[in-house]
């Protein structure tokens, strides 16, 4: 199995998504800051900025967790 297959592998695996739901969620202190300093000086169209990239990290986060409870296989409504 070459390198780039293992890469690929543990992207897909559990340790690979609780991985990107780290670094996702790390993102979120940029953010934050971001948000912060636009409402201190009061740029709307910063804090507009950071709302949405808000957004995005929230809807990332969850499609990830989506995905990590697809590998699971603990799917309730499956029934």
């Amino acid at each position: 199995m070459s390198k780039l297959e293992k890469a690929k592998n543990f992207r897909k695996s559990k340790a690979g998504t609780y991985l990107s739901i780290g670094t996702t969620v790390f993102g979120t202190l940029g953010v934050v800051k971001q948000f912060r300093t636009a409402r201190g000086e009061g740029d709307t169209l910063r804090v507009v900025d950071a709302v949405v990239r808000a957004a995005v990290i929230v809807t990332g986060v969850a499609v990830l967790l989506r995905e990590l409870r697809d590998l699971s296989g603990d799917d309730v409504l499956a029934g």
